[in-house]
Parts: structure tokens; sequence; C-alpha cells
């Protein structure tokens, strides 16, 4: 049962990172970024050498973990801020379909700029491996990288909360996605807001990557897909735009995917996951609003 607990709580724990940046961006710019995924599947294959063999060719990945996880923590805060300077800058004044569909033109850009260097081919990495190590707890026997998901979870939530609530930039970026008009107004600078929004979005996509390297062992070029289609199912459920919501409802769709993982029958659990997203169409019927509606939602300019 306690394994069950943290194998929620660690699945819910990526979800609730990757709706978080997914609902940062949308806050300030009502932009669903589907080049999320994308994002970070490139935070991991930076780590490697160009080429099409089976077995990755490390280079950063060979860091120690306190250089390594800054610089792969900065190389998706990069890649979101260049995004967002080169391709959506371009598109602020658009309709929210235009720049949804740019997302989606720039996540192919990036897969296939990956695809080009390392192919198709899934590659074995060993990044990390000390977190593989197993922990006991209560007769529980839990990988010490669930350990550290959750509590790294909980850490970038509470710093979150005390960055938006505290800091000068933080209440600029709650008063842009409250009513960006009136921010600019009030003296808040777009290009700043926006660019910090998208460099935290950024950094939670590159610890997702680190997570999910050290986890599967390899590196996939569609490897968050899967995670940011979970993520933009929560940011639904949670309220568009809502940063409570979207962690709330991933943290909800992590306990359910585990507890329907356990509950199914074996030859029902391949097909968990259209269990799952029914149960997010009865959540949408009877709150479409979400479950927890953000107050902002004026056009953005």
């Amino acid at each position: 049962m306690l394994q069950v607990i943290f194998d929620a709580a660690a699945l819910g724990s990526l979800y609730a990172l990757a709706a978080l940046g997914i609902a940062l961006i949308f806050g300030v710019m009502r932009l669903v970024n589907f080049a999320h995924g994308d994002v970070i599947a490139f935070s991991v294959f930076a780590l490697l050498w160009p080429s099409v063999d089976a077995v990755a060719v490390v280079f950063a990945g060979n860091l120690p973990w306190f250089l390594l996880i800054p610089f792969v923590l900065a190389i998706g805060a990069g890649l979101s801020v260049l995004s967002e300077i080169v391709v959506f800058r371009r598109f602020r004044r658009a309709n929210p379909a235009t720049m949804m569909i740019a997302s989606f033109a720039l996540g192919f850009v990036i897969r296939y700029f990956l695809l080009m260097l390392f192919s198709s081919r899934p590659k074995s990495i060993s990044l990390l491996p000390a977190l593989s190590q197993p922990v006991e707890i209560m007769g529980a026997r839990i990988p010490l990288l669930q350990l550290i998901t959750i509590t790294v979870t909980i850490a970038v939530l509470l710093g979150l909360i005390a960055f938006l609530r505290r800091t000068r930039f933080g209440l600029e970026m709650r008063a842009a996605a409250e009513n960006f008009t009136m921010a600019r107004m009030l003296g808040v600078r777009a290009n700043r807001v926006i660019m910090g929004a998208f460099a935290l979005s950024g950094a939670l996509a590159a610890a997702i990557a680190l997570i999910l390297g050290s986890q599967t062992g390899t590196a996939n070029i569609m490897m968050g897909a899967n995670v940011m289609l979970m993520a933009f199912i929560a940011t639904v459920i949670g309220g568009m735009g809502s940063l409570a919501g979207a962690v709330l409802a991933g943290f909800l769709l992590g306990a359910v995917a585990t507890v329907m993982q356990v509950i199914l029958p074996p030859d029902a659990r391949a097909f968990r996951d259209a269990f799952v997203y029914g149960a997010v169409i009865l959540v949408l019927i009877f709150r479409p609003q979400g479950l927890l509606s953000a107050r902002g939602t004026k056009e953005r300019v």
C-alpha cells in the first residue's frame, strides 16, 4: 500500500511540474505551448554528442550532480526564452489559435532537429545512477528517485509561492495574469514578465527531463509527449490559467493513473489511459470551468 502511495505521489509530481510550466505561460500570454514536451526531450539530448548509435555518447552528462543540474536547467530555460524571442513575440497580437499552431510548428522544428542529429532510435544513457538505489521505509523499498521527485516538487511549489507573493517580479507576473493591459499601463514591462514566465517554464521542463532520464535510463525524442499530454489535461481540468488548479489536477491525475494500474484486471491495464481520460470527461461535464478557475481571463495584447 505504501509503495502505491509513493508511486502515485511521484507520478503526480511529474504531471504537476509539467502542468505548472504550461500554466505559467498561459497565465501571461493565453498560449498553450505544445512545444513544452519537445523542450523536455531537447534538455536530455543536450547532454549527448550527436550520434545515431543506440548507446549514447555522453559529454555533459558526466558532470557531477551539482554542475549537471544547473546546466540542464539552464538549457531548458534558455531554449524556452529563445523560442519566445524568435517565435512567440511575433504572435503576441494574434489570436490564441494562431499562437497554438505556432507552438505546434515550433515543437516539430525541435523534434526534427533532434531526429537529424540523433535519429529516432532511443539512446541508452546513465544519468545520476545513484538515484536508482532503493530506500526502505516502513518495510517498503522505495526508489530514491521517487523520494527526491516528491521532495523537489514540494520545494519548487513552496519556492514559487514565495516568489510570486514576496518578490517584485512575482507580483508583476501575478498582475499580468490578472489583467495584462492594466498591468502594462501601471508600468509592468511586458517583455520582462513574459521572458521570465518562459524561463521558469523551460527550467521546469528541464527538471522533468532529468527525472525521466534518470528513471528510464533512455533518451527518446518522444519522451516528453505523454507527459505533455497529461500536463495539458491537468491544466484544463485544473482551470486554465490557475497555477494551483494545474498542480492539484496534476497530482489527481497521477493518483488516478496509479490506482487504476493496480485495480484494473491485467488484461485491461493496457487501456488504463482510456479510463483516465473517461474520468477527465466526467470532471469537465460537471465542472467545465475547471476545478479552480482563474480570475484573469482578459485577452493579452
